[in-house]
């Protein structure tokens, strides 16, 4: 028995130390740009005459994933959900129109919003990624930085105030994380809120209450926006009532699964969303959930129900 524990430890330990090199030589110097730098590539192969917002919440399932169509053609994808859904991921983004992918973003290291990433990248040209200095030693989180390694990506470290504007106007600025450490890796959670004039949407990944009340420390005055994507898929450990009340959505998004074991999205979630007056989107009953602005304020929002 002694000697099973002993190489349990050995193999936990070998899996730690792999984990750390390929992180190290990621977020090592050369590898790594703190700050944001405009990409100088000028080959839009997105669809050039958009010239709002398009926000699809993808339907993955027990997962999460955003696929933002930007003004002037390009594109920002968010997390992409378990591996099983990496190739109805890349098929959508292609059905939309792109070949290149101009900002990916992977939340925190959890598999039902990393594990699609892989085939994605491997799928399109990619120019910045972003995450979290968060780690993680499961396989899935390994298999990514070894793809994006192996693509010759650089990771631009996300911490709370990063933000840069994109080639057709609109802002991106990332509220969390604030911390280093955190003992759930969901309070690493990338949140990022995009502006585009009138409009302004709100990404949660799957923080929750800490991280929630770190932003509202810090972000008081900058969390209120029209379209919110429910942090932790609706989880009654993420959006409390004082962080909806800050942030006062006319929309929210909930991505989760149909018939899910974590009971997804939870009935106080819900309340609280409707005493903020949202209008409540799920894509567990309304499949991917599509909403569109043009920089005034105004929404159109459109859902495939799955047959």
């Amino acid at each position: 028995m002694a000697k099973r524990k002993v190489e349990k430890n050995k193999s936990l330990l070998t899996g730690i130390i792999i984990s750390v090199l390929i992180i190290a030589a990621l977020f090592a110097s050369g590898k790594l740009e703190a700050e944001f730098n405009q990409d100088d590539g000028k080959d839009v192969t997105g669809i050039s005459e958009n010239n709002g917002i398009t926000v699809h919440f993808l339907d993955v399932g027990q997962g999460d994933s955003e696929f933002i169509e930007l003004p002037d053609g390009q594109c920002m994808l968010i997390d992409a959900g378990e591996s099983s859904y990496g190739e109805s991921v890349s098929a959508s983004i292609r059905s939309f129109g792109y070949s290149k992918i101009d900002y990916l973003v992977a939340t925190h290291p959890h598999s039902d919003h990393i594990g699609g990433l892989k085939t994605v990248i491997d799928s399109f040209e990619v120019g910045n990624v972003y995450m979290p200095r968060a780690t993680s030693t499961s396989g899935t989180y390994e298999t990514l930085l070894k793809t994006i390694m192996n693509k010759g990506l650089k990771i631009k470290t996300v911490n709370a105030g990063l933000g840069f504007e994109t080639q057709g106007g609109a802002y991106i600025e990332f509220l969390s994380p604030a911390g280093s450490s955190y003992d759930d890796l969901n309070n690493f959670s990338a949140v990022l809120k995009l502006t585009y004039n009138d409009d302004s949407y709100l990404f949660m990944g799957d923080a929750e209450a800490l991280a929630e009340k770190e932003m509202l420390d810090n972000y008081a005055y900058e969390l209120d926006c029209d379209v919110l994507k429910v942090g932790h898929h609706g989880s009654k450990s993420s959006s409390s009532k004082s962080f909806i009340n800050a942030v006062s959505p006319d929309y929210a998004v909930i991505s989760c699964g149909q018939d899910n074991s974590y009971g997804h999205p939870n009935s106080e979630t819900l309340e609280t969303l409707e005493s903020a007056s949202a209008q409540i989107y799920r894509t567990d009953e309304q499949g991917t959930v599509v909403i569109r602005s043009e920089g005034d304020g105004i929404y159109e929002v459109s859902y495939e129900v799955d047959s």
